[in-house]
């Protein structure tokens, strides 16, 4: 039976669930983590968003305001960051609604959202989801540790990341 999904923000009792949740599958994601995105939500520098799905938790987003990419925080594009659904509920829809939601968000604040995606296989349900939403690339190629790799460059894969946007319109009242 498929379970409807909710999304509500992250609270300080989601921090060692999510953290236990993540642990059980083999990913190393430590309540401080979450902890630490309370606080940054505190400040008003990120939005986290907490999926449910039949009451149990079932995967999170976050947007940063201002993106740690350089031309994102330049043009003032907030950047949906750190996009993760736990497999068990994968391709059911939870991903869709944490992005619907963050990119609602972020239209009330900007024209266009932002994000970045790994480049190794363990990103390619990402990487399809983006380009199926309409993202695509910003135009300045593979960014590696921070900085634009150049041709030629040797890089490990799994240090390198494509940045993409999408114009996000806001929703009627």
């Amino acid at each position: 039976m498929e379970h409807m999904t909710t999304i509500r923000h992250l609270v300080q009792d989601d921090c060692p669930v999510i953290a236990r949740a993540f642990a059980e599958q083999g990913w190393n994601k430590p309540a401080s983590q979450y902890e630490a995105y309370l606080r940054e939500g505190a400040g008003g520098k990120r939005v986290v968003l907490v999926a449910e799905s039949g009451g149990r938790f079932a995967g999170y987003v976050t947007i940063v305001w201002e993106s740690g990419y350089p031309p994102f925080r330049e043009a003032r594009i907030p950047e949906i960051v750190d996009l993760n659904v736990l497999r068990e509920v994968q391709r059911r829809g939870v991903a869709t609604a944490l992005l619907d939601e963050a990119e609602a968000r972020i239209a009330e604040r900007s024209p266009v959202a932002g994000i970045g995606v790994g480049l190794t296989h363990d990103y390619g349900a990402a990487q399809v989801l983006y380009v199926r939403r309409g993202y695509v690339p910003d135009g300045r190629g593979l960014i590696g540790r921070g900085r634009q790799i150049e041709p030629g460059e040797q890089v490990a894969a799994d240090d390198c990341e494509l940045y993409l946007t999408r114009p996000v319109v806001r929703p009627e009242a």
